[in-house]
């Protein structure tokens, strides 16, 4: 990679530890803003730096949301970067470990996900003299801080670096709010502060979005959402149904038994998925509720004689996956992180990789009462009419964007009512 210019604060994220900076007895780093202003990979470069000038013989971590996404934003980049400066690098794929050399020095870099609270057992009983957060708005508390208590190596430091969530979210209180009390050094991105990018892609993503989207991923404001979730659908993402057979085909279920059913029947042409039609079965409404039998037999309905691929469901419809599979249906857990599959299915959406076909009504209603829900301090819908949503969600962050739910670089945008 041939990095020809930078910009004045991606030099103060190089060096703000070295022995000439005003900043270099501040304890962490905080980088925040939008999407594509270069800050992960200069903190990337900046903390191996600092690691191997200050240590030998030490243990530092770098943790992501998940070891995938780890390994592609930073991994992936920073090792052949690394060689390029004159550094040794010998990645241990198996045991996600990266022993960095050079000058007679060695020090050895641990990755770490941590997608939910359980993933701070994986980090009890190791010792750091640093720790670099990728992502850090994306992993739980519990974990997070769990990292910073295990730096306890005299010298050591800790380095953050995210895109904007909510004004409430935990991380934006206690860091980003409480930065000079916590001795910390927070510097803010816009696109702007990365010189590698053309004034042609810079636009294309500042023109792109509009209202509390565009101030999160492209001012990079942490600015509070609210109303419709895919407040940008209309009928301009509604197509017919395209006449002849498939390239293949999935079904999605949100499976209810006082709550409302929903299936969708997904057919790929061309590299688009089309969700050419849907059951619906809501008890409440009819005056009666449905077995595990009955939704089978209404889900073969649903496929006729199309030959489907899988079944993506809820995980927890334990009882209705069985039924599946007592018939030799392939079913596919679907992966159910609620604010990263909505990231995910807006971002296919408006690359129109998902269609919703004009036979799918009850999904078409479903997208105009689907909001989020005012009164939680944290990021989550409404549960109500959120049925076909669930299930659309399913297929689009399993089965599209199977990428640790990391795929979408956008988030929705809520606009005050």
């Amino acid at each position: 990679m041939n990095i020809t210019e930078i910009s004045k604060k991606q030099l103060k994220v190089l060096t703000w530890w070295c022995d000439n900076s005003p900043c270099k007895n501040m304890d962490a780093i905080i980088c925040d803003g939008a999407v594509r202003s270069g800050k992960t990979l200069f903190m990337s470069i900046s903390y191996v730096c600092w690691a191997m000038r200050r240590f030998d013989k030490m243990k530092f971590g770098i943790c992501g949301k998940t070891i995938v996404s780890l390994r592609r934003n930073i991994i992936d980049m920073l090792i052949p970067l690394l060689k390029e400066m004159g550094f040794s690098c010998e990645d241990k794929v198996s045991k996600n470990t990266i022993t960095v050399s050079m000058d007679g020095r060695e020090n050895y870099f641990h990755l770490f996900g941590g997608k939910d609270e359980g993933s701070a057992a994986l980090i009890q009983g190791i010792t750091f003299a640093g720790v670099l957060l990728d992502e850090v708005a994306l992993q739980p508390r519990g974990f997070v801080e769990q990292a910073c208590v295990r730096c306890s190596v005299t010298g050591s430091k800790f380095w953050f670096n995210c895109n904007p969530e909510g004004p409430s979210h935990w991380f934006y209180r206690e860091w980003i709010k409480k930065a000079r009390e916590r001795n910390a050094l927070y510097l803010h991105f816009t696109m702007r502060d990365n010189p590698s990018l053309s004034d042609a892609i810079r636009h294309r993503y500042e023109n792109l979005y509009t209202g509390v989207f565009y101030q999160r991923f492209i001012l990079g404001l942490w600015v509070a959402a609210d109303g419709v979730i895919y407040d940008f659908f209309d009928t301009s993402y509604v197509e017919p149904v395209p006449k002849g057979r498939m390239e293949r085909y999935y079904i999605s279920c949100d499976y209810g038994t006082a709550n409302p059913a929903s299936f969708g029947l997904w057919g790929l042409r061309n590299g688009v998925w089309y969700r050419i039609k849907e059951y619906y079965f809501a008890s409440r409404d009819r005056g009666y509720q449905k077995t595990d039998a009955e939704y089978v037999s209404d889900l073969l309905a649903l496929a006729g004689d199309k030959p489907i691929e899988a079944v993506v469901v809820d995980p927890s419809a334990a009882s209705f996956i069985q039924a599946l599979t007592r018939l030799g249906i392939k079913v596919i857990k679907a992966r159910n992180d609620v604010l990263s599959g909505i990231r995910i299915t807006a971002d296919l959406l408006k690359s129109r990789k998902l269609i919703i076909c004009d036979t799918c009504e009850d999904a078409i209603r479903e997208f105009s009462l689907y909001v989020w829900d005012k009164s939680s301090e944290s990021d989550k819908p409404v549960k109500e009419n959120d049925h076909a949503m669930d299930e659309i969600r399913y297929f689009a962050a399993t089965v599209v964007g199977n990428d640790d739910g990391d795929f979408a670089a956008t988030f929705v945008e809520r606009k005050r009512g």
